[in-house]
């Protein structure tokens, strides 16, 4: 099938990529990209902030800045009452402002279930665009927040976690991936990608598939939510985790000494989740640690790039 397209487009749908790039100028590109889904946790305020995270995250994840956003909004309204579409929308709103983007329209439609998310429009100049699939070997892998959200929200619905827990996993979605974009831009970087549905292997998969390079992965450098591990080991997997071990299990080489329920982890579909990010390997802990001392503290070095035409995740 052949997309519409021109000379102008510099990531479009002939590549999965996080957002498109398209050349305004000789110095602009505009990103754009559009995320929505249904409440991944019970409070409409928190869900809208995370939401809005979420979508604002693929124009970081680019090596861009968002300018602009427009509401999508599917919602109930013969069924729920509207304080909470406003409690939603308020929350997307204050994420909005604390990201220094401007709300400039949207678009509902009433439906059974509610869905809330944004389309964004960010700026970038087209020589500074990061793509996931241009990593180079000998680059190192840094990861920004910890995994296991998806774990932890599944134990959520079943009434195993605390209320601490459940805000510490609600803030951490919640967050920006503002500051470590920002940082990020000081740094020889290679490509760059946002942890989300996929999980971090199904991720990194797609940053090496096609290049002829592969990954290797220190497994207990991994940041995750310790809790998680324990929700894992007793069967509390989303059913997204099991089919992204069942799409990438291929690609992926695990040493016998991982646990189980570590990669259950690792394949575990996050929303709003950290960078990933390839970094020329004598940048690595400068990055680090720049990473850290700028509030960005659960920032890890993960693994590296390694030749390998096979194209395999080795984890270790």
């Amino acid at each position: 099938m052949a997309f519409p397209t021109d000379e102008n487009v510099i990531i479009g749908l002939e590549r999965a990529d996080d957002a498109g790039v398209y050349r305004i100028a000789d110095d602009l590109a505009l990103i754009q990209t559009v995320d929505f889904f249904t409440p991944i946790v019970d409070d409409p305020y928190w869900f809208g902030q995370i939401a809005a995270a979420n979508a604002l995250s693929d124009v970081y994840a680019m090596g861009g800045e968002p300018r602009t956003a427009m509401n999508l909004v599917a919602f109930p309204i013969d069924e729920m009452d509207l304080s909470v579409l406003r409690d939603i929308i308020q929350g997307g709103i204050d994420k909005l402002e604390e990201a220094g983007v401007a709300l400039v329209g949207g678009h509902s439609i009433q439906d059974k279930e509610i869905k809330y998310g944004l389309s964004v429009t960010g700026v970038v100049h087209p020589d500074h665009v990061l793509a996931k699939k241009t990593v180079r070997p000998g680059d190192r892998l840094i990861l920004t927040k910890p995994l296991g959200t998806g774990i932890v929200n599944t134990a959520i619905k079943a009434a195993m976690v605390s209320d601490k827990l459940i805000d510490r996993v609600t803030r951490l979605m919640a967050a920006l991936n503002r500051d470590a974009a920002g940082i990020m831009s000081r740094f020889d970087v290679s490509a760059c990608t946002d942890v989300t549905g996929f999980g971090l292997l199904g991720h990194l998969a797609e940053m090496i598939e096609g290049s002829g390079v592969g990954a290797r992965i220190d497994a207990h450098r991994v940041p995750v939510i310790a809790e998680s591990l324990a929700f894992a080991s007793m069967g509390l997997i989303p059913a997204g985790a099991h089919n992204n071990r069942s799409f990438r299990e291929s690609m992926i080489e695990v040493a016998s000494a991982v646990p189980r329920d570590l990669m259950d982890v690792f394949f575990d579909p996050q929303t709003s989740g950290g960078l990933l990010i390839g970094v020329n390997q004598e940048a690595a802990d400068p990055f680090v640690k720049a990473l850290r001392e700028g509030g960005v503290e659960d920032a890890c070095l993960i693994g590296e790039i390694i030749d390998d035409p096979a194209e395999k995740n080795e984890v270790g």
